[in-house]
């Protein structure tokens, strides 16, 4: 069971990397405090570092993959409190704990496929990326030249200014989102004007030509119906009449037989002899039913020849009622009447919309402009935050500086804003025009700001951009500098550096040793390193070392103490073992403990407890 420092948030106990570069198969044993890797150049140093981001969800490049292995595998062991994020992370994946440590696993195929693996469970590369939002920081040099872009700039002061301006920001992208929002539905219902007042127009129109029609529900159907009775009135009555007589006959006739008397008499035939047979009077019981049946149905027949008549004149205007419905159906791409009513009705809503607009603009033109003047506000909260987190910054920054070997230097972080003009059309983009007191600003989705790192490298210089302003060592100590200021607010327990102190000797490169043994107070601290003078603070001390047996080289990983690191800082020193480099080494090595006995390890960064040798 690994203990952690109870200033720790958590630590990766080990890593192993198999296949990946020249390492064929190395055991990274990782403690808290300051681990150094070292080893010759080509050695695969890099590749500890490649593991590392790997292992994290970093980018995979099959390129990587070690000729004649199928697949480079990297896996470690994450030993973290149970209420750490990270922890919380893995088990919504599905994570499990292994003895309260955490199994992470990634492998790239040499096909390009990649694969990552959590607490035994197959999970999404982009949930090792989660993961190292709350574990990991990896400081490298092409960190230090991503700090020379205005935007990581501006991403590393908020960073230092922690949740103030972190919050800040956060509330600004999301009330700028919402205000983009309102402001892009008025942008385009006030450019749909002129087309909804026109479709308006037609819908008044239609509506007002189906109330003249006023049609009813069902009308066209019993038009037709009734046209095609009034059109054959004449053959309708004299079938009906013929019908009538041969059910009940025609009483001007006096021997006329008609349907009713022969049921009459069939039924009397019945009921003579019903009662000698039940299944007889059953039948004539139903010969009386029919009787009465034929008698109603004569008696409909008669007033039906009644009321039929040949109308020509009610003929016509029904035929031009359905002419004027039909039109109208077809005006209205509908079937029939009740086809126009359904339009009618869904007219009359979208009517009521598209009347209801200009108030939809109305009141979006308030959200908006309420919306503005709050963002405006919170711009300038956000400025002004940043603007006192910068002073900070810079005198530490500063201070850090003084300490590498600069000491008459100064580093100010500028801030700045981009005026636009009002009608520019940036919605949406990183530069949107804000109206910010009486100037109109681009306002991006963390502010309105622009940040701009100066260094004055000595008095009376003018203070100039770090892209512009800087030689190459001076670009590495402020770099380093700023990554050093950087960590020391950075939450996550484990930190990398991969070579951050190159370009830096000497004094300074003491300097970089005791500050990165500081941070691994308060963090677990891994560093790729070359400076002697970095690597005597280590707490462990790894040395990646390179095999050739002619055709094939792979390195694997030695954990190094007493005599073993005297040797490797003698090479790191003169490139030879020699007893002169081992003299130098071993009072290197005895200066750092001292340091670290007496407690300067724990002070503030920027003191000087006693001299190193250089």
């Amino acid at each position: 069971m690994s203990l952690l420092p109870p200033s720790v948030g958590g630590v990766l106990e080990e890593m192993r990397i198999r296949g990946l570069g020249v390492i064929e198969d190395a055991v990274l044993p990782l403690s808290p405090g300051l681990t150094v890797v070292t080893g010759e150049t080509g050695a695969g140093k890099t590749m500890v570092v490649q593991g590392l981001s790997l292992l994290f969800g970093g980018r995979s490049d099959s390129g990587r993959v070690r000729p004649g292995v199928e697949r480079a595998v990297v896996e470690g062991r994450l030993v973290l409190s149970e209420d750490h994020p990270a922890i919380t992370r893995a088990v919504e994946a599905g994570a499990e704990l292994d003895d309260g440590s955490l199994l992470v696993s990634r492998s790239v195929a040499a096909d390009g496929r990649s694969r990552a693996h959590l607490g035994g469970r197959s999970v999404p590369i982009g949930v090792l990326a989660d993961l190292a939002g709350h574990v990991l920081a990896l400081h490298g040099q092409s960190d230090q030249q991503r700090l020379l872009q205005p935007s990581q700039q501006r991403d590393a002061l908020d960073r230092y200014a922690g949740t103030p301006v972190l919050s800040l920001r956060d509330r600004f992208g999301a009330d700028r989102d919402r205000w983009l929002k309102v402001s892009s539905t008025l942008a385009r219902l006030r450019d749909e004007a002129a087309e909804r007042s026109q479709e308006a127009a037609l819908l008044r129109l239609g509506l007002a030509e189906v109330e003249a029609a006023d049609p009813q529900p069902g009308e066209a159907q019993a038009l037709v119906g009734e046209i095609e009775r009034l059109a054959n009135a004449d053959d309708l009555r004299a079938a009906a009449a013929v019908a009538q007589e041969a059910l009940s006959g025609n009483e001007s006739v006096a021997d006329g037989v008609d349907a009713l008397q022969l049921l009459v008499a069939a039924r009397r035939r019945l009921e003579a002899v019903a009662e000698h047979d039940a299944e007889l009077a059953a039948l004539a019981g139903r010969l009386a039913e029919v009787g009465h049946l034929v008698v109603d149905v004569a008696g409909e027949l008669s007033s039906y020849v009644a009321s039929i008549d040949a109308d020509p004149l009610r003929l016509s205007t029904a035929q031009d009622r359905l002419a004027a419905l039909t039109a109208l159906a077809r005006r209205h791409g509908a079937q029939d009447s009740d086809g126009v009513l359904l339009w009618a009705a869904s007219a009359g809503v979208r009517l009521l919309l598209l009347d209801g607009t200009s108030d939809e603009i109305s009141a979006l033109e308030q959200q908006a402009a309420g919306l503005e003047t709050a963002l405006a506000a919170l711009a300038t909260e956000l400025s002004e935050a940043r603007t006192s987190a910068a002073g900070r910054f810079a005198v530490e920054v500063t201070g850090e500086l003084a300490a590498l070997a600069m000491p008459h230097a100064e580093v100010s972080a500028a801030i700045s804003q981009r005026e636009v003009p009002a009608g520019h059309d940036g919605a949406g983009g990183s530069g949107a025009p804000l109206r910010v007191g009486s100037r109109w600003l681009a306002a991006g989705p963390a502010g309105v700001d622009d940040v701009e790192l100066q260094l004055v490298p000595h008095p009376g210089a003018p203070a100039r951009g770090l892209q512009r302003g800087a030689s190459g060592g001076e670009l590495s100590r402020v770099m380093l500098a700023v990554e050093v200021v950087l960590a020391g607010s950075d939450p996550v327990p484990l930190m990398v550096f991969d070579e951050v102190d190159a370009g830096v000797g000497g004094r300074a490169a003491v300097e970089v040793g005791r500050r990165l043994a500081r941070l691994a107070r308060d963090h677990q601290v891994v560093v790729v390193t070359h400076l002697p003078q970095v690597a005597a603070f280590a707490d462990r001390h790894l040395l990646v070392v390179k095999a050739d047996d002619g055709s094939v080289t792979s390195s694997g990983v030695a954990v190094l103490d007493g005599e073993e690191r005297v040797a490797e800082l003698s090479r790191m020193l003169a490139g030879a073992d020699t007893g002169l480099a081992r003299g130098h080494a071993e009072e290197l090595l005895a200066a750092a403990a001292g340091e670290r006995g007496d407690g300067s390890r724990h002070g503030p960064l920027g003191t000087r407890p006693r001299r190193l040798p250089v």
